[in-house]
């Protein structure tokens, strides 16, 4: 099936908020209000910078991966990460009994799909959990199109895509799974179907630090927790990581200074540099 995505806003937001820049400005609000428990189900290369970036824009990081301890969480976190970058068979089994936990506590869960579409087990474990209906899915052009059964030119975790030829594959996964679909890039999409935004915020150089993607998925999840509109979380997510890597950038010109650059400016974002920097659309 071909789904086509229109450019166009066809859908009300959940809330009378004038604009998709103030949902961002209203959902980091709500996230620092709240400090969402965010239960990250990750991979072994990016757990420091995952937790430190949830720190940082004022979530509460969690990495349970013991598979009767993850099912047990579900009680206690607010949202889940579920990440397939380092997959193995103990991670995947933990997976299988912590997603149907968060399910059946009405809690959100999200698909980060590395390198899905380059690799056998991991696309097919995808295919398999995304039955249990994702909030939000998070990846790159390749990921998403390779999740969404088509080829791809993906290349481990490096996308070989635009995210605007993945516009199409978003679509029809959120026609199968109800996800909204955040696909990230040099301009960053997120569509529930209907509706469809854009970030055209970022540097090259958040591509030169391991785990800032990785990290951007666990911020989705902590913005699920409080944003009843997935769309609206799935902006947030893109426009925060967005903004303060392309302000981090500016003063840090190497790929060690621009980490710590940014978790430092993850930190000190807020409602008015969103609304002088952010280029949503």
């Amino acid at each position: 099936m071909k789904t086509t995505i229109t450019t166009a806003n066809t859908g009300a937001a959940s809330n009378n908020s004038p604009s998709p820049i103030e949902d961002v400005v209203l959902a980091l609000e709500r996230l620092r209000a709240r400090c969402p428990l965010t239960h990250c189900m990750t991979n072994e290369v990016v757990k420091d910078i995952t937790a430190n970036v949830l720190l940082a824009v004022g979530a509460s990081p969690a990495m349970v991966e013991h598979a009767e301890e993850a099912q047990e969480f579900a009680t206690m976190a607010d949202a889940l990460l579920v990440n397939l970058g380092t997959l193995d068979d103990v991670q995947m089994e933990a997976m299988r009994r912590a997603i149907p936990a968060y399910q059946r506590a009405g809690k959100p869960w999200v698909l980060d799909p590395v390198a899905v579409g380059a690799l056998g087990v991991r696309t097919r474990f995808a295919r398999e959990i995304i039955a249990h209906r994702p909030a939000l899915i998070r990846g790159n052009a390749s990921e998403i199109i390779g999740l969404c059964g088509r080829a791809s030119r993906g290349r481990g975790a490096d996308s070989g895509d635009s995210a605007e030829e993945a516009l199409d594959a978003a679509g029809e996964l959120t026609a199968r799974t109800g996800a909204v679909v955040l696909v990230t890039g040099a301009v960053d999409y997120a569509t529930d179907g209907a509706r469809v935004r854009s970030c055209a915020n970022g540097h090259a150089l958040m591509t030169r630090v391991t785990g800032v993607g990785c990290a951007q998925g666990a911020l989705a999840a902590a913005f699920a927790a409080v944003c009843e509109d997935r769309l609206e979380a799935a902006l947030a997510t893109a426009a925060v990581m967005a903004v303060a890597g392309e302000i981090a950038a500016a003063r840090a010109a190497h790929p060690g200074s621009f980490r710590v650059a940014l978790l430092d400016e993850l930190s000190r974002i807020d409602g008015e540099i969103l609304r002088q920097r952010a280029r949503i659309a």
